[in-house]
Parts: structure tokens; C-alpha cells; sequence
């Protein structure tokens, strides 16, 4: 019998209503009985840290991730240097939310040689993790989907991410399985199984046909052509079991009344996740 999904494990990814506030986003989730929520660094210096925090706290809401470290590749030592400090204040931000995932989307390259931002990647998590794991925060690598490679992402395969985090342990580096980003690959379920112990995160939205806009351009579980529940299914097979984030980047979705987003997504959810 096919094992159901519950909203226990919902979580909204904040940038899933992307016009609201922090504390908008708290109260909706709260209106609605939905138990997590994903924050965004951006949401959060809008109001302040302690403010977030206090706020998602006072809620009783748990957090499922911060979003976002990374962006690691730069053309001087000087800027890849502000990279990593920034992403030691992202660690420190989610350890003081009180989270213990920090979201990396690891950057694009500064020139052509893609080859070369993505050791720059793999060198700005190596300088991380030391400082991450002092703060009890884990570090999960997302690979984006490949037409994201110029513009935010030269790591856009799950294997690319596999071969990263396996360098460190399961509770210092891990990955984000993101279905929008990973559906397509004819390795993806192999490198599921490869990535068992170390998934740090789930997010679900859908792929719509056609595909309205490159960023802006996800769509509502359901609405589109991914396998969502099978992709489900084989994440908890490699051992996870967390709470599994809808994540949709849509001006359409965006300016519609947010209750009646987060009603839909519950229904979404619960029928197609």
C-alpha cells in the first residue's frame, strides 16, 4: 500500500509567497496549521535576526532550513574572500534561528572557465565547514537545474553535489534534493541512493510545459510534469524523513491572496507530494 503523505511534515519555503513578510509568513503559516517554515537571509534582515527569531519561536513553528550560503566563485581572492565571510554570517544567522541546515546555491562562474569556479566551490565549502560545525550547523549543497549554470549554479547535477559532500561527514556536508532542479537527470535516483545518510533537504514544486520564465516559472504540485511522488518515495529510502519544502518562484502565484496559496499548497501537497 502506497505510504500517504500528512501535513506534518509540510514545510513553506517563505519564498513560495514571496510578497509577504516574515511575520506575514508566520501568521499565515500559523492560520493555516502548517508546522515549518524555510527562511530567506533577505526576509530576515528586513526585520532583524532576534526579531525572526522571536517571531517563528513565539509561533511555535519549526525551521526547516536557511537559505541562502554559497555563491563561493569570484574573479579576485579578494572577492571570494567576502564570499566566505558572508557565508560564516549566514552559519552564524542559522544558528541563531535555531536551525541546523544552511542552503548553499553555489554561485556562478566569474568568467568561462566553468572548470575552475567549480573547484572555487569546493574550496569555499572546505573553508566553511571547520566554522559550520562549531556552530552545529550542517551545510547542504543544491544543485541547480543546468540552465541556471551561468547566472547561479555550476554545480547542477546530483553527482557533482555527491562528489563534494561525500569528502566530509554526513553531519558536517550534505545535498538538497530539489525536484524542480534534478527531475530530468537519467542518474537521479541512482545518486539518491548514492546520497543515503547525507540528504539535508527535500523541496517540492512542479515543471510547468510550457515553461512560462527560466526564474520565475515553477509551478504548484501538480500542475506540471514531474513524478513528485516517486522522487519521494526513493529520497526516503536513502533515510529521509524531514520536513519536505514547497519552494515555488512565481510572480503569478506571488500575487495571489497568500491564505489562499497556502490552502491550495496544503491540497497540492497532500494529493501529488
Amino acid at each position: 500500500m502506497e505510504k500517504l503523505q500528512t501535513i506534518d511534515r509540510l514545510s513553506l519555503n517563505q519564498i513560495t509567497t514571496g510578497k509577504w513578510s516574515i511575520r506575514e509568513a508566520v501568521e499565515g503559516c500559523v492560520k493555516a496549521e502548517i508546522p515549518s517554515i524555510a527562511l530567506w537571509r533577505h526576509k530576515v534582515e528586513e526585520v532583524g535576526l532576534l526579531e525572526s527569531k522571536r517571531l517563528v519561536r513565539d509561533a511555535s513553528l519549526h525551521i526547516s532550513s536557511l537559505c541562502r550560503g554559497g555563491m563561493f566563485p569570484a574573479a579576485t581572492a579578494l572577492e571570494r574572500q567576502k564570499q566566505i565571510d558572508d557565508n560564516k554570517r549566514a552559519v552564524e544567522e542559522a544558528a541563531e534561528l535555531g536551525t541546523d541546515i544552511l542552503v548553499l546555491v553555489c554561485g556562478p562562474s566569474p568568467d568561462k572557465d566553468i572548470a575552475m569556479a567549480r573547484k572555487m566551490v569546493s574550496d569555499g565549502i572546505e573553508q566553511i565547514v571547520p566554522f559550520a560545525e562549531e556552530y552545529g550547523v550542517k551545510l547542504g549543497i543544491e544543485p541547480l537545474h543546468p540552465m541556471y549554470a551561468a547566472e547561479r549554479c555550476v554545480i547542477v547535477t546530483l553527482a557533482e553535489a555527491n562528489q563534494i559532500a561525500r569528502q566530509y561527514s554526513p553531519e558536517q556536508v550534505g545535498i538538497i534534493v530539489d525536484v524542480f532542479h534534478v527531475w530530468w537527470d537519467p542518474d537521479l535516483f541512482h545518486q539518491i541512493d548514492a546520497a543515503k545518510g547525507r540528504i539535508l533537504g527535500f523541496h517540492v514544486s512542479d515543471w510547468i510545459v510550457p515553461t512560462p520564465d527560466l526564474l520565475m516559472g515553477r509551478g504548484m504540485m501538480g500542475d506540471g510534469v514531474i513524478d513528485i511522488r516517486k522522487i519521494r518515495h526513493t529520497v526516503e529510502q536513502a533515510g529521509y524523513n524531514g520536513p519536505i519544502e514547497v519552494e515555488i518562484f512565481n510572480e503569478e502565484i506571488w500575487n495571489r491572496p497568500g491564505d489562499d496559496v497556502l490552502n491550495q499548497m496544503k491540497e497540492r501537497f497532500l494529493n501529488h507530494v
